[in-house]
C-alpha cells in the first residue's frame, strides 16, 4: 500500500507523522510525507519518501507578524486573526503541493492543519483518506475545545466550545479554500456548514495520537474514532551525548530541563535573565535548550558552573535525566515529559498550549500551568520547588510514565489502518 501523509508546522507536529511513517513503512507499506522543506533531511533520514509542502515555519515563527501572533495567544480573537492572516497567503501553493503528493497513493492520511487540502485531493482523484490528530477534534461532554485555553464548561458548554471552534476556523477559510478549489480543480464549493459533521457521519476513522492515560476516549465518541497512544519517534539509540553534558549530569544533582521549542521571544535575553534568576531563587541547578531563539545562549553562558545550553537532544534520553522539565506545552514535549515520569511544568503561549498544560495540572503530574504572559522569577520558582518536592507529585508522574512506556500507539494506528484498508488494499 503506498501511502501519503500530509502534516504541517513546528518539529512537534512533524515528529509524531515521522514515528507513524516509519511504523508503516516497518510494516511493509511505503510511505511519503509532506511537509515543509525544512524537514526533508529529518525525513528521508529515516528511510521515507518527502514531497515539500509550502512554508517554512522557522522563518514564520521568527517573524515581526508571528510575535504579534504569540503575543495575542490569551486574546482568542486576535490570535486568531494574526493566525489566518499568516496562513491565507500559503493556503494556493499547499493544497497544489499536497494534491501532487497524493498522486498514486492509495491512502491519504492528512494533519489536522492539512485537513482540506487532504479531502480536496481524496475528492477530487478518487484516493481514500483517513482522519489523523494530535489533539481533540471531536465534540465531546467530557472537556472542552483544546483552543479555548483549558476552560472547561460543563457538559453542554463543551460540546459546544468544539462546534464553536471548528466552524470558526472554517467560516474564517471558507472563502479562500473555495476559491483555490475552484480555480485550480473546478471542485465545487464546500457550503456554509463546512464538511466535518457530514464527513463524520461517513464514519472515516480518526486516528488520535495521545495516549489515553491521559485523555481516555470520551464516552460519547462514536466507535470510527480512535486513541491509540502517543506515537513516538525514538531517536536517542544513535544519539551520543556530549561529553561536557556527561559530565555536567554527573557532577550534580538531577538539573531541570527549560526549554520552549518553536515558540520564539522578541526579547530571548530577558526571558533567559527570567529563568536564570527562577534557577537560582528556587536552588536548582539548570539544563536549557537554546530551540528557535526562546532562549539566548550568551546571557546562559554566564552561569556555566550551574547552568547548561544545549542546541538539541532527544527527549526521550534528556527528560528521564532531569528533575522537572519546563516547557510550552505542545503536544509532541508535553507527551515526551509525561512518558518519561518527571513532573511537567507547563507555560503556555497560545492554542492548545493551555489546554494541555491544564491536562498536566488535573493528572497532578505538575503545578498549575503559568501562562507566559504571565510569567514571573517568583512564580516559575515557586513551580520549580513545588515539582521538585513534592513527593506525591513525583510518585504520580512515575507511575504515569510507566503506563504510557506501555502503549504501542503507533503499532496501534497501523493496525487500525491496516484493517480499514484491507478489503481494497492492492499489494505495497
Amino acid at each position: 500500500m503506498k501511502i501519503t501523509i500530509i502534516t504541517t508546522g513546528s518539529r512537534g507536529d512533524i515528529q509524531p507523522y515521522i514515528a507513524l511513517g516509519v511504523g508503516l513503512k516497518n510494516a511493509g507499506h511505503g510511505v511519503k510525507l509532506t511537509t515543509h522543506s525544512v524537514y526533508e533531511e529529518w525525513i528521508t533520514e529515516h528511510g521515507l519518501d518527502f514531497a515539500p509542502l509550502a512554508g517554512n515555519p522557522l522563518q514564520l515563527m521568527q517573524s515581526g507578524d508571528a510575535q504579534e501572533w504569540l503575543e495575542s495567544g490569551q486574546n482568542l480573537i486576535k490570535f486568531w486573526g494574526e493566525f489566518l492572516g499568516m496562513l491565507k497567503p500559503l493556503i494556493k501553493q499547499a493544497m497544489q503541493d499536497s494534491w501532487a503528493a497524493c498522486e498514486g497513493a492509495d491512502l491519504i492520511l492528512p494533519s489536522s492543519l492539512s485537513y482540506y487540502g487532504g479531502v480536496t485531493a481524496s475528492e477530487g482523484l478518487g484516493i481514500p483518506w483517513m482522519q489523523t490528530y494530535l489533539q481533540p477534534i471531536h465534540a465531546t461532554r467530557e472537556f472542552s475545545s483544546s483552543i479555548l485555553s483549558g476552560m472547561w464548561l460543563g457538559g453542554a458548554g463543551n460540546w459546544l466550545s468544539h462546534w464553536i471552534t471548528g466552524y470558526s476556523y472554517w467560516w474564517m477559510l471558507r472563502g479562500t479554500y473555495n476559491t483555490v478549489r475552484k480555480e485550480l480543480y473546478g471542485s465545487k464549493p464546500w457550503p456554509l456548514k463546512g464538511i466535518f459533521g457530514d464527513i463524520d457521519k461517513q464514519g472515516i476513522p480518526a486516528l488520535y495520537g495521545f495516549s489515553p492515560s491521559i485523555v481516555p476516549k470520551p464516552r460519547d465518541w462514536a466507535d470510527h474514532l480512535h486513541v491509540t497512544g502517543y506515537w513516538f519517534l525514538d531517536e536517542s539509540t544513535e544519539w551520543k551525548p556530549p561529553a561536557a553534558l556527561t559530565y555536567f549530569l554527573e557532577e550534580g544533582p538531577a538539573p531541570v530541563y527549560i526549554g520552549f521549542g518553536s515558540m520564539t521571544n522578541r526579547d530571548p535575553v530577558s526571558a533567559t535573565r527570567l529563568v536564570l534568576d527562577a534557577l537560582r531563587q528556587s536552588g536548582q541547578r539548570g539544563l536549557l535548550l537554546t530551540g528557535w531563539g526562546g532562549v539566548a545562549e550568551q546571557v546562559a553562558d554566564e552561569h556555566r558552573d550551574d547552568v547548561f545550553v544545549l542546541d538539541s537532544a532527544p527527549h526521550e534520553w534528556l527528560f528521564p535525566r532531569m528533575a522537572a522539565v519546563v516547557h510550552h506545552g505542545g503536544a509532541g514535549t508535553t507527551a515526551a515529559g509525561l512518558r518519561a515520569g518527571v513532573p511537567s511544568i507547563v507555560i503556555p503561549f497560545f492554542s492548545d498550549q493551555p489546554w494541555w498544560g491544564q491536562i498536566v495540572y488535573r493528572k497532578g503530574v505538575g503545578p498549575k500551568p503559568i501562562p507566559r504572559g504571565k510569567l514571573t522569577t517568583d512564580k516559575l520558582a515557586q513551580a520549580i520547588t513545588q515539582a521538585v518536592s513534592d513527593h506525591d507529585m513525583r510518585e504520580r508522574a512515575t507511575q504515569l510514565g510507566e503506563a504510557i512506556r506501555a502503549e504501542d500507539g503507533v503499532g496501534e494506528a497501523v493496525r487500525l489502518i491496516e484493517d480499514w484498508m484491507e478489503p481494497a488494499s492492492p499489494a505495497a
